[in-house]
């Protein structure tokens, strides 16, 4: 009867060891209003190397416009109205060559600094031109225990790290919400920046908004972490465990 006893405590032991507090699986904790700094919420990424920029330039004299717009060769019938314009690369020295104007140093603007730029610059030819510019490639990775894993693309440019985590189905319940890595290149160096989701001050974070090309890496808790160093077969010998339990408390 005492090694009944004892199989029984291992056993709860177990099962309690397995179990994970609250702390560790809410997101943001404490649920108290929270100021968002207003810097924050005016984010806006900038034009990095490798990025894809869509750039349409526009002014009352659609001719005018013409040489300022790059786009695929058209197709019998169709008219500049339908295509697309070409999108430019932005190169390795962070440049583009952009028609007549040359090559222009991009790399760190924002779009909408890059746009200011250009309608100074294309004042000297068009009167009251619009740029509108759009980076086409940018694109966020998400990595680990979460439900859909994948790159995704990003049309409006602007998302935080809970769209994005939203966008691969949510953390799994083996995500270690406490300790989610961000890797992202700043000034040519991949770092890497710690995210705690359990913690409200997330909200106010610098990287809050994510950039072009990161990757969110979320790693397992510890009880999957433990339970794959124990193998494949933990849960056979759990189940061979309460089957001998149940034999015993039969026979005494």
């Amino acid at each position: 009867m005492k090694n009944l006893q004892i199989s029984w405590i291992v056993l709860i032991t177990l099962l309690m060891t397995s179990c994970v507090s609250k702390q560790k699986m809410v997101y943001f904790g404490d649920k108290e209003s929270l100021q968002v700094d207003a810097v924050l919420q005016e984010y806006e990424t900038t034009i990095q190397k490798d990025d894809m920029l869509t750039i349409n330039v526009s002014a009352t004299n659609s001719e005018a416009v013409l040489p300022f717009n790059i786009y695929e060769t058209p197709v019998m019938g169709n008219s500049l109205a339908n295509i697309e314009p070409l999108p430019y690369l932005v190169n390795a020295k962070g440049e583009i060559n952009f028609p007549i104007l040359g090559s222009l140093k991009v790399e760190g603007m924002t779009n909408n600094q890059l746009s200011v730029y250009l309608i100074d610059k294309l004042k000297e030819y068009l009167s009251d031109p619009i740029v509108t510019i759009r980076t086409t490639n940018f694109k966020v990775t998400v990595l680990g225990e979460v439900n859909k894993p994948g790159a995704f693309t990003i049309p409006n440019q602007r998302i935080t790290v809970l769209e994005a985590i939203g966008l691969a189905g949510d953390l799994t319940i083996k995500g270690n919400r406490k300790n989610i890595t961000l890797v992202r290149e700043i000034n040519g160096k991949r770092t890497l920046i710690p995210i705690d989701l359990t913690n409200r001050e997330l909200f106010n974070a610098p990287y809050f908004y994510l950039a072009q090309n990161d990757v969110i890496y979320v790693e397992p808790n510890k009880a999957q972490i433990n339970s794959s160093v124990v193998g494949a077969n933990t849960s056979v010998i759990f189940s061979a465990i309460s089957s001998l339990l149940s034999i015993i408390a039969i026979l005494f």
